[in-house]
């Protein structure tokens, strides 16, 4: 049986509910573990996962030992990581600054935009506490993912930059987010073909995993729920063709040229 570890994020749940209980006949079992990507970035860098959801910008540290598959992943337009503050700032020059992870793609995107830029501090904080230290004060601004888009006003936030916006008219290209990688020596068609039908099973029947979202959905709203799925699972999760290559190949030669990360490696073998 192989391990698999991805987030318990509505995207993720949705795509890989198929797979992961059993109803694509020809994909192999799986052992599922429920882990934050800041997680899973650690945990592939140690080999601790057969088939697992990373950062596309952990990839130069990862492709070695694992293959990037081309299904199963969050890639898309209009889906990027939001800059939060209280108030309107015009720099971050000698502010505070809450992100979610250093190995993130988020935290990838936030360095390519704030070059030039010099906060006072930057700090690794969990997810879910960036927005109400934001609101209380304890950071002048913070670097959120996923759901905090749908959510961010109710903390009386306002959105400094939509990073994807940036990425998006900076290079007329989509904003990579989520990888799924297989450790190198396993079939990884087979189980790019896996994922795939395990997308394409979630759209066919959405319903067959609504509980199971929900369920590890947190305290997330159904409608919540919706739009994030609704968002991050799109024709690049079915599969990444030239235009998702391209994009990730973008990111990581711009944040390599930069500095930001060691050489970037070939997507496809």
């Amino acid at each position: 049986m192989l391990s698999l570890a991805h987030s318990p994020c509505p995207n993720d749940t949705f795509v890989f509910h198929a797979w992961t209980h059993g109803l694509i006949p020809a994909a192999p079992a799986v052992d599922l573990t429920f882990a934050d990507i800041d997680i899973t970035n650690g945990a592939a860098e140690r080999g601790e996962f057969d088939v697992v959801k990373v950062s596309y910008a952990a990839l130069p540290w990862l492709l070695d030992n694992y293959t990037l598959l081309p299904s199963g992943g969050a890639l898309g337009r209009g889906c990027g990581p939001l800059v939060l503050s209280r108030g309107d700032i015009s720099s971050l020059d000698g502010k505070t600054v809450a992100v979610p992870s250093e190995r993130s793609t988020a935290y990838l995107l936030f360095r390519l935009w704030a070059q030039g830029q010099r906060p006072a501090r930057i700090e690794v904080v969990p997810f879910t506490e960036i927005m109400p230290a934001v609101r209380d004060g304890r950071y002048d601004a913070g670097l959120v993912i996923h759901e905090a888009r749908f959510v961010y006003q109710d903390f009386g936030l306002v959105s400094l930059q939509d990073l994807g916006e940036w990425w998006e008219a900076d290079t007329g290209l989509p904003i990579p987010l989520g990888a799924i990688i297989a450790r190198r020596g396993l079939d990884a068609a087979a189980l790019a073909a896996a994922a795939r039908a395990s997308v394409e099973h979630a759209w066919a029947d959405p319903s067959a995993s609504a509980g199971y979202v929900a369920g590890h959905a947190a305290e997330m709203s159904p409608d919540v729920q919706a739009q994030h799925i609704g968002l991050y699972v799109n024709e690049f999760t079915r599969d990444l063709g030239e235009e998702g290559y391209a994009a990730v190949s973008a990111l990581l030669d711009r944040a390599h040229a930069l500095g930001l990360t060691p050489a970037s490696p070939a997507l496809r073998d």
